[in-house]
């Protein structure tokens, strides 16, 4: 049986301020409050797309995840950073239009799709760390779930709402504490190299800025030093003056 959100006709959602979109109306009654409905907007997804990648050498079920959103496409800019939009049969991993996601959790968050995807890829990121780390003993998955309840828990009681990137990403980023993935660790001596050509970048044409520079009453010092050791020596005779001709009265 479908999903309440896959027959959702239209939503709105703001942009708000921390700058997430979050859903605010919807064109149905659902059975609990919009507070905390968040939507993936289309870089996020972007973003979650290349962090899923690596999951496929250890088993993704792209099929699972195509089940567990719905997408939606810009229906009508309603101002006041509020967008209107309409579900659509875009591919959550081919589409070329711009997409919002939203998990399909109206029903059930708890046992329906989307929450199906998140034991999918806790399992296979253990996978991955598991294989790319050397662990003293293999990390679980309840291990991983243990550390990431502590954490959105904590964001709770601070009385933040979990957008669905934040609880997508903090899976699909986790490394234990004490541990680093070999391609997230870079040479130090590579990070200086690649901010000092950074600087070499940002360092204009000299010759080109003095040649834009209008000089004003603030920039002629050189002449007032100039003038200012003249006036230390004294006067001199001209060069052109033989000591014989000079008044030796003078």
């Amino acid at each position: 049986m479908a999903s309440k959100s896959s027959k959702l006709e239209w939503l709105v959602a703001s942009l708000q301020e921390d700058m997430n979109w979050w859903v605010i109306e919807v064109s149905e009654d659902i059975p609990w409050d919009l507070d905390g409905l968040g939507i993936i907007d289309p870089k996020q997804w972007s973003y979650l797309v290349d962090l899923l990648d690596p999951l496929r050498e250890y088993g993704l079920d792209t099929d699972l995840v195509e089940g567990a959103f719905v997408s939606y496409g810009i229906d009508k800019d309603l101002g006041d950073q509020k967008i209107r939009m309409v579900p659509n049969s875009e591919s959550l991993f081919e589409s070329e239009e711009i997409i919002f996601v939203l998990p399909d959790v109206l029903d059930d968050d708890e046992t329906g799709p989307y929450a199906d995807f998140l034991d999918h890829i806790t399992t296979l990121r253990v996978k991955l760390l598991n294989d790319l780390i050397d662990f003293e003993q293999s990390m679980s998955t309840s291990e991983l779930e243990e550390d990431l309840r502590d954490e959105l828990n904590n964001m709770h009681f601070e009385g933040k709402n979990l957008h669905y990137f934040t609880e997508i990403t903090s899976i699909l980023d986790y490394t234990p504490a004490g541990y680093s993935l070999d391609d997230d660790v870079v040479d130090e001596d590579e990070k200086s190299s690649d901010k000092e050509e950074e600087v070499v970048e940002d360092i204009p044409d000299l010759e080109e800025a003095n040649e834009v520079i209008k000089e004003d009453d603030t920039m002629k010092w050189d002449e007032e030093e100039e003038e200012e050791e003249e006036d230390l020596e004294g006067p001199t005779a001209p060069p052109d003056l033989a000591e014989e001709d000079m008044d030796p009265k003078v």
